[in-house]
């Protein structure tokens, strides 16, 4: 029987400074503040980006959030549910035609498994674990590849990577942590843009531990349109690698007046799936600012920045985004 979709909403820990900073431990109770106040809100989980970090001392980084996650217990987080937001590096790089540089990408990317595992929760993986995020190619001249010349460039990175993830995908598994790749639009990074890259991609992963995120942003401005989205999305269903779905507006930021196309996104999701559900946020802060050309002003972050009144605090978007979003899944008839 599926649970409610509503005691299933995560939020996103992209609305505040991205690096979760494990060893620091009075930037630990920051987070846990955070944690309380929003789980007082209604949220059944959070979702932690793991940034790479320049090393190769994994296994520090795996103990490091062993011990954060030792902190949020001890301050009564046991029953709150985490999943993680990863992605491929130029250093670490499955698709890389170099093979030292995949073999550094398969232990970067299973010391984030490990890293899921520690934390708990939903155990979900998910980010653009292919490609290395945000790094668009170029021919020797310098000259950005794209349309043909990007499919013929792509084709041999793709194949690079297959062994890399299946393996990874038996590691995960072992691991009890799901492997959510996730399409991101083309104007953030080169492949794979949609749901049906991923879905191709797969076919030479056999462990269906390997499976997807769909984001709905991602959605509007890379998809070939609604028809394929539901198609892609019944056959993500089909093959049990629906892992984990998200919820974030184009301009990445409050729900209160969002162009999502609520209905067209979920009918089909509603139905099957039973993992979480991730209102992501992009918040003004400097990791983003620059990278998804950030125009809006930032949420101010209780706790940590001086209060703005008349300006919504961080605070302010998850309540009204987990109220938007629980409208819509009570209009639709969620399970």
């Amino acid at each position: 029987m599926l649970q409610p979709a509503e005691s299933r909403i995560y939020f996103s820990f992209f609305m505040f400074p991205v690096d979760m900073r494990p060893d620091d431990v009075a930037y630990g109770q920051q987070l846990i503040d955070h944690i309380k106040a929003l789980t007082d809100i209604g949220y059944a989980g959070f979702d932690l980006p793991i940034p790479p970090k320049p090393t190769t001392d994994h296994q520090a980084e795996v103990d490091s959030y062993a011990r954060l996650k030792e902190r949020f217990d001890a301050a009564g987080l046991q029953q709150v549910g985490f999943t993680t937001n990863v992605g491929a590096t130029r250093d670490f790089d499955p698709t890389s035609p170099d093979p030292a540089i995949r073999k550094a990408a398969l232990s970067y990317l299973k010391s984030r498994v490990d890293i899921t595992a520690v934390l708990g929760g939903e155990t979900v993986l998910a980010g653009p674990i292919i490609f290395p995020y945000g790094v668009f190619p170029t021919n020797e001249a310098g000259i950005p590849l794209w349309s043909d010349l990007l499919q013929d460039w792509l084709a041999p990175r793709y194949a690079n990577a297959t062994a890399v993830i299946a393996e990874l995908a038996d590691y995960a598994s072992g691991k009890g942590v799901k492997l959510a790749i996730e399409p991101v639009d083309h104007w953030e990074t080169p492949a794979p843009n949609m749901v049906s890259d991923v879905l191709e991609f797969l076919k030479g992963v056999d462990s269906a531990t390997a499976g997807l995120t769909v984001d709905c942003a991602h959605v509007m401005l890379g998809s070939d349109g609604p028809f394929a989205y539901e198609r892609d999305i019944r056959t993500t269903i089909a093959q049990q690698r629906l892992h984990y779905v998200h919820i974030s507006s184009l301009d990445r930021g409050s729900f209160h007046d969002t162009w999502i196309p609520w209905e067209t996104f979920l009918a089909p999701i509603l139905p099957a799936y039973q993992g979480p559900y991730l209102l992501e946020v992009f918040n003004a802060i400097p990791a983003f600012q620059t990278s998804l050309r950030q125009t809006r002003r930032k949420f101010w972050i209780p706790g940590e920045d001086a209060p703005e009144p008349g300006r919504p605090s961080a605070y302010d978007v998850a309540r009204d985004g987990l109220a938007v979003l629980q409208g819509q899944f009570r209009r639709l008839g969620a399970a």
